[in-house]
């Protein structure tokens, strides 16, 4: 193969990964036009329940906030971040801050 020739399949290499980036990038523009925004839960009901179960308490443990969560029939989406906590107490602004909540 002499000079000319490798030149010329370097170069139809470099056309055909460009073709490929090309279309992938189409691809990912595609996709990213049918997803729909993920949706953050509403965290009033958790900022209500955190005000409730932490009137006159300082701190309050992760097990009896989600048992609370569980009784005052929280959505999934904010049942599953207080299960997510570490095991331990929790002061009112830890709680709010580690749920995405507002309570203070």
């Amino acid at each position: 193969m002499d000079d000319a020739e490798l030149a010329a399949d370097i170069e139809l290499a470099e056309d055909a990964e460009l073709a490929v980036d090309t279309e992938l990038a189409a691809e990912d523009a595609e996709l990213a036009e049918d997803e729909e925004p993920v949706e953050e839960p509403d965290t009033q009901p958790l900022d209500e329940l955190l005000d409730e179960i932490y009137h006159g308490q300082e701190r309050i443990s992760q097990a009896d906030i989600y048992r609370r969560a569980v009784a005052a029939e929280l959505p999934a989406a904010l049942l599953t971040r207080i299960a997510a906590l570490p095991q331990g107490e929790y002061a009112v602004d830890e709680a709010a801050d580690l749920l995405g909540g507002s309570a203070v």
